[in-house]
């Protein structure tokens, strides 16, 4: 499953940058945007397997990217996972209304992270795995 496609759709740089290092060093081919319209077209042109969603982005909302990506038939089997840093519940039950699935919040990576700020990414095969399994 190494080598699979996964775009980051994310905002912040830090944030990127940790999750863009531990999935390259493991093996995954990853592409970025940065605005919720930006990560639509790229998933709409890229086809990854799976794109990671942070959900408070300039332009449209991760949410609302969720929303176009499932209503367009080119691009409604992709594996998508909300990642943020928010930790209300109210957001969380916004996410989860919209149909998204898993939302391990980006503190969630922070803390699995290593001493040399790797993150255990062999949570990544069971993730994508389980997506595609609920679709």
């Amino acid at each position: 499953m190494a080598n699979e496609l996964i775009l980051i759709v994310e905002d912040n740089p830090k944030n990127l940058k940790l999750v863009r290092d531990t999935l390259q060093v493991k093996g995954y081919r990853t592409i970025e945007a940065g605005t919720g319209e930006e990560g639509v077209q790229m998933a709409r042109e890229q086809q990854p397997a799976l794109v990671l969603m942070d959900i408070q982005l300039p332009g449209i909302s991760g949410v609302e990217a969720f929303r176009e990506l499932r209503a367009d038939p080119t691009t409604h089997a992709i594996a998508i996972i909300a990642v943020t840093a928010s930790v209300m519940a109210q957001e969380r039950q916004k996410v989860m209304a919209a149909g998204l699935r898993w939302f391990p919040g980006q503190a969630d990576w922070r803390a699995r992270a290593a001493g040399d700020g790797s993150i255990d990414s062999r949570q990544v095969k069971p993730v994508i795995a389980a997506v595609r399994m609920q679709r």
